[in-house]
């Protein structure tokens, strides 16, 4: 099993740096995942209002055994839910759990100031365990900065090796925030997968394309949480402990930053998800 590493966040906090994402699982595949993850020593766990598979996950948690202070639960609240006195208790009720390790604010969206204060009094009130942004730009997260009483300790974001957003790492590391990357594989696009630099370490490391990729991002600091639901690649994208790129090899990765998206959220999207309700009450 792959010895876990954590990195600690700007209240204290310890976080692991690879953990599973269950987008786009639905119920019986988020739970069977996360279960797979948990059983083959994965600790951290993301989910999210939006994905309507927290229930899921909360019982996958239960029916590993793995203690539930040994896992960091990660969940994030969605744009309908900023303006709700009761949407961390609902989703606390969800994940059938007491406390949330780390809480995000979904999206740009609707009144994100408020949901924002909604995670503060969580906070204080022990219900969570830090607190952070997702999808947020320099600029939204400045607001954030400049208005909180609780500092956000996290950015979840796009970022993989055509899109490595240097400057804006550079900002939240002079404000103490650590990054997370969602699409840490570029959505799946085989051509980056499949770049030269990758096979080619992989055959010197005896690892996959992806698993090169993996360990490229925990080397430069980003936290990863790629999804899947497949029992092979879910052991596999934790087995990213045992080998070490040189900084020459980092470097070569480096080179290949295409500030390349796969996801732009467009004002018109933002206003879009400010409506849209998941149907979260209907969960299995």
């Amino acid at each position: 099993m792959s010895e876990q590493k954590c990195v600690k966040l700007n209240n204290g906090v310890e976080m692991p740096v690879a953990g599973i994402g269950t987008f786009m699982l639905s119920p019986d595949e988020a739970e069977a995942s996360v279960l797979s993850a948990l059983q083959g020593g994965y600790r951290l766990i993301d989910t999210a209002n939006a994905y309507v598979n927290e229930k899921a996950v909360g019982r996958a948690m239960k029916k590993s055994g793995v203690p539930r202070e040994e896992i960091f639960l990660e969940t994030k609240i969605w744009p309908a839910f900023y303006e709700q006195a009761d949407a961390v208790e609902k989703t606390l009720e969800r994940l059938d759990t007491d406390y949330i390790d780390l809480l995000l604010i979904h999206q740009p969206s609707g009144n994100y100031v408020a949901g924002y204060r909604l995670m503060e009094k969580a906070y204080k009130e022990g219900k969570v365990k830090a607190i952070g942004l997702s999808n947020f730009n320099k600029e939204q997260i400045q607001e954030i900065l400049d208005t909180c009483e609780v500092k956000p300790a996290i950015l979840q974001t796009e970022i993989h090796p055509y899109f490595q957003e240097r400057e804006l790492k550079a900002f939240l590391e002079k404000e103490g925030m650590v990054i997370q990357a969602w699409y840490p594989l570029g959505h799946g696009d085989r051509a980056l997968i499949e770049e030269p630099v990758f096979a080619e370490l992989a055959g010197k490391y005896g690892k996959s394309n992806a698993q090169i990729i993996l360990r490229w991002h925990i080397q430069a600091g980003n936290i990863v949480i790629p999804g899947s639901k497949n029992p092979d690649h879910i052991r596999d994208n934790f087995a990213l402990f045992d080998f070490e790129l040189t900084e020459d090899e980092m470097a070569r990765i480096a080179g290949m930053d295409k500030d390349k998206r796969y996801y732009t959220s467009t004002p018109q999207m933002l206003e879009g998800y400010a409506k849209m309700v998941p149907p979260v009450d209907e969960q299995k």
